[in-house]
């Protein structure tokens, strides 16, 4: 695989069950790769540790004055300068090739899983997290898998430099051979230290990035409150105690590093000392005693690999393991789903709570829960819990489809829709069934001041689709990023449309006007809408209450707004002594109970009003009598 080649048709399906297993599993699937390296690799090191061979040959010619072993020797340093010189070359690019490749493979793995959990990725996993393993994560994951192939080429290398330091020269050369393994493992005691340092300084960096991602998506409001310096401190402090978790684990790697470099050197001085007594004693010669002193020096250039390959694995290991816990997350059902892929059609029913949306109309729904009716959309979507029934499209569940055929039958638009960057025409370049236009969407979603807004605040812009839109629409407010994503939804078109509280941000006129472009673009298609909005509830089709996760009641708003306590506490945010003001108000029109919001939206004259509060006044008083 090649970087052009980029992405993978398939990444694969990756042994998630560590982060040790995740990282072989990586390095098999990029097994040419490695080879590839592997091979310009030890083509670059074995050229680098020729030369003290040549060196200490030419130092023989010139002892014996000899100018043909001395022209050749010369020859042969510069075939193998020459090697050096492509083997580091190539050796860099398929090692480049094998970091981009592996840490791509990775994105387009954790892409694909947060496609296939949609939004019960971050209900599993923080969204912070998703966030470091796909950027840093990746990187390291990548690094360690590109010095895989370099390590050992280097490891190979020293052990074909002792192999040839033994033959040519047996004194020096067993000397170097038992000294060379001692310097390379000298630091493993020194790793598991160093490891649990790198874990710590990856996990406090994790919550530091979570922190901040949660501070930044939720900085207007806290600006709102006074509650950005709080936040700050917080971050402050996060980012201290990984500044101090990182100066601890670079402490522990400095020692590491100092190893590297001391024992090399006491190996070299040693040699050197014994070397020169050797050649006192005539049992060798100048030139071997040069070629053995620049093996051992040049051999420090291979050596530091070990170092190298040690700490990417300490830095990738924890990486790693972040990775695999996200991409061993599973859906329910699986995602071919075991029945054909044709979308049904007919009636939505939740088989749960009970809820049921008759085809071609306009259901509201009403929760009192936020939470639990955000929990519904995702069910409605399917996206259901673990040991939860599946939810029914014309009697198919959805959950026996294959993903791609659920998604494009049941669209779920949560309370939070995200804008990416980029221009309005790519915001709507979405698969849609082409019956509504563009225009007529935004028209819909009353957008008409949000592409105005769009395009002052784009240069060169003169159609509002060209505009550009910041990331997440943050130039935006709030109400006009909802009315964004509800055109998107709406071009879309989908067999069923669910929304969850999509006019929350709007104003009352606003969401009137959207109201009535819902019902005229969504006219012969389904529709969910989780609201508790009178202006949204009194346009319904249907209105179904849920209450402790069950479907309690079923009618129209005015109807429901009078027969129904529990409706009516929730749409009129009714307070006991309202409801204590709107039983007198029953009994003195000799009406069932209502609700004071109630009894005025239905035209209760004003002077029976007056009458209750006379009569809950004479009642308060003859109780003191």
């Amino acid at each position: 695989m090649q970087i052009q080649d980029l992405p993978y048709p398939d990444p694969g399906v990756p042994d998630a069950r560590s982060g040790p297993r995740f990282l072989w599993w990586l390095g098999r699937n990029q097994l040419g790769g490695q080879l590839k390296a592997l091979a310009w690799g030890l083509l670059h090191f074995v050229a680098v540790s020729a030369q003290p061979f040549c060196v200490g040959a030419a130092v023989e010619a010139v002892v014996d004055r000899s100018g043909t072993r001395l022209a050749l020797t010369g020859g042969v340093m510069a075939l193998c300068g020459a090697a050096t010189a492509v083997g580091d070359t190539f050796l860099h690019r398929a090692a480049v090739t094998n970091w981009i490749t592996a840490a791509a493979r990775v994105q387009q793995l954790l892409a694909r899983k947060a496609a296939q959990l949609g939004s019960a990725l971050t209900r599993r996993v923080a969204a912070g997290e998703v966030v470091s393993v796909s950027t840093g994560d990746v990187e390291k994951i990548g690094w360690f898998v590109e010095a895989v192939s370099r390590f050992s080429a280097a490891a190979l290398t020293v052990l074909l430099v002792c192999v040839g330091l033994v033959v040519y020269q047996p004194a020096l050369g067993v000397l170097v051979a038992v000294g060379l393994p001692v310097v390379a493992l000298a630091v493993l005691p020194l790793l598991p230290p160093a490891t649990r340092r790198a874990d710590l300084q990856r996990e406090k960096a994790g919550r530091a990035t979570e922190l901040a991602s949660d501070t930044v998506a939720g900085l207007r409001v806290l600006r709102g409150i006074g509650g950005e310096e709080l936040f700050l401190d917080r971050y402050r402090g996060a980012s201290q105690e990984v500044r101090h978790a990182a100066v601890r684990s670079a402490r522990m790697w400095s020692l590491i590093s100092a190893i590297q470099v001391l024992l090399p050197g006491l190996l070299l001085i040693t040699v050197v000392c014994y070397g020169v007594h050797l050649a006192r004693e005539g049992r060798i010669t100048v030139g071997e005693l040069v070629t053995v002193y620049s093996s051992v020096m040049v051999l420090a250039y291979p050596l530091r690999h070990f170092e190298e390959i040690a700490m990417a694995y300490s830095f990738s290991r924890p990486s790693a393991k972040r990775a695999a816990r996200v991409l061993s997350l599973a859906r329910v059902t699986d995602v071919g789903g075991s029945l054909a892929a044709d979308a049904p059609a007919g009636d939505l029913y939740d088989p749960v709570t009970g809820l049921l949306a008759p085809a071609a109309r306009l259901t509201a729904v009403v929760c009192g829960d936020p939470d639990a009716a955000g929990q519904l959309a995702e069910r409605l979507g399917g996206h259901p819990p673990e040991d939860s029934p599946s939810v029914l499209l014309g009697g198919v569940p959805l959950n026996e489809l294959p993903l791609d055929s659920a998604r494009a039958a049941v669209l779920v638009q949560d309370k939070d829709p995200v804008l990416l960057s980029g221009s309005l025409r790519d915001l709507l370049d979405v698969p849609a069934s082409g019956g509504i236009e563009a225009g007529a969407a935004l028209a819909a979603a009353q957008c008409g001041d949000v592409l105005d807004a769009l395009v002052q605040g784009s240069l060169d812009a003169d159609d509002p689709m060209d505009a550009r839109i910041t990331e997440r629409g943050r130039s935006l407010s709030g109400g006009q990023r909802q009315r964004l994503a509800l055109a998107r939804s709406l071009y879309t078109d989908p067999e069923v449309l669910v929304l969850d509280e999509p006019t929350s941000a709007v104003d009352s006129h606003t969401e009137a006007r959207i109201a009535e472009g819902l019902r005229e673009v969504r006219a012969g298609r389904t529709t969910v809408v989780f609201t508790s909005s009178p202006l949204l509830l009194d346009r319904a089709d249907r209105v179904v209450l849920v209450h402790e996760g069950e479907a309690v009641a079923v009618g129209v708003h005015r109807e429901l707004l009078h027969s129904e306590p529990r409706y009516r506490a929730v749409v009129t945010r009714e307070t006991d002594e309202e409801a204590a003001l709107g039983n007198a108000l029953g009994e003195a029109v000799g009406d069932e109970r209502v609700s004071l919001d109630g009894a005025l939206t239905d035209g209760v004259l004003k002077d029976l009003e007056d009458d209750a509060l006379e009569e809950i006044e004479r009642e308060e008083i003859e109780e003191t009598a």
